[in-house]
């Protein structure tokens, strides 16, 4: 099988079995990528060849697409991919690899990594998202909306003439500001997710450093993890297991265990498990399910001319 997980910033890319990879590759997503769907298809395409030989061409393939998030695109990128290859393709959203990298095939996958989302699949296998709506609108349990409330968290402790706070002397410090205004200059030129989160890490080493102010922004974000979970739910998803990965979720214990103990308070019948493997297993593993089990159409097509 080949197995390829499509994040915002790294693309990994593995061929063998859901329990042995026998070759894998990571590129940056940025390398290849272009958001036109017929280019990107091709150029995926060189990738697997690229990496894995011709051969691997003929294999069935599964992918995990960041910013497939709705079955029309996931259906299209399918459609696609499937003009350069003659093995069966499925293409999913890339937060639906968590479950199945843990041997989960239908549960409610949850990433908290530069954003957030919660995924899972109607009754009719249509792609049900939560939240995901990008650094600048939402994505508040991962890192660039755990930095950007974290911004305006420090803001209206300057605002107030409370300027010890760790967290306050952190961020300031990591955005090379002297003060508030200088702050918020700073955030707001910095305009990528990348570069939001590249200072979560700040808000974590605060919280170990007792800042109020930083335990309660990342209390913050485990309560929208947790609620991305119960739309999903209250929105008809027959589900009782969660899989959560992601840098931030699997790396902040604070995060990790919160998300954990609040989904233990509010829906005890459900089991939660934060992934403990790369997801792009669960790419091998979907691309190994039979058929029927897919939760988008596969397609399986003779090579034919690539277009581009």
């Amino acid at each position: 099988m080949v197995g390829i997980d499509i994040g915002g910033t790294k693309t990994h890319l593995a061929i063998g079995y859901p329990e042995a990879v026998h070759d894998e590759r990571t590129v940056p997503t940025s390398s290849w990528r272009t958001r036109s769907p017929q280019q990107d298809a091709a150029a995926l395409a060189h990738q697997v060849r690229d990496c894995f030989g011709e051969q691997a061409l003929s294999l069935p393939l599964a992918v995990g697409a960041h910013g497939c998030d709705s079955t029309a695109q996931c259906r299209a990128m399918e459609q696609e991919l499937a003009a350069h290859l003659s093995g069966p393709v499925r293409v999913v959203n890339d937060a639906e690899l968590m479950p199945w990298s843990m041997g989960v095939s239908a549960g409610i996958g949850v990433v908290s990594g530069t954003g957030a989302i919660a995924v899972a699949r109607d009754p009719a296998g249509n792609l049900v998202t939560s939240g995901g709506w990008g650094w600048l609108l939402g994505d508040e349990g991962g890192a660039s909306g755990i930095v950007r409330e974290a911004t305006r968290a420090v803001l209206a402790e300057l605002d107030a003439d409370r300027p010890r706070d760790p967290l306050v002397v952190r961020l300031l410090a990591s955005l090379g500001a002297g003060d508030g205004a200088e702050l918020a200059m700073a955030l707001t030129l910095s305009n990528s997710a990348d570069s939001w989160g590249s200072h979560a890490g700040e808000v974590f080493a605060a919280a170990d450093e007792g800042s109020p102010v930083a335990l309660r922004v990342i209390d913050e974000a485990a309560v929208h993890l947790a609620s991305l979970v119960q739309r999903l739910l209250e929105r008809g998803i027959a589900a009782d297991q969660v899989v959560a990965g992601g840098a931030v979720i699997q790396a902040q214990p604070r995060l990790r265990t919160r998300f954990v103990d609040l989904l233990a308070e509010r829906l005890p019948e459900v089991t939660v498990s934060v992934l403990d493997r790369p997801p792009v297993m669960g790419a091998l593993a979907l691309a190994a399910a039979p058929a029927h089990s897919n939760p988008v159409s596969t397609i399986a097509i003779t090579l034919s001319e690539a277009r581009s």
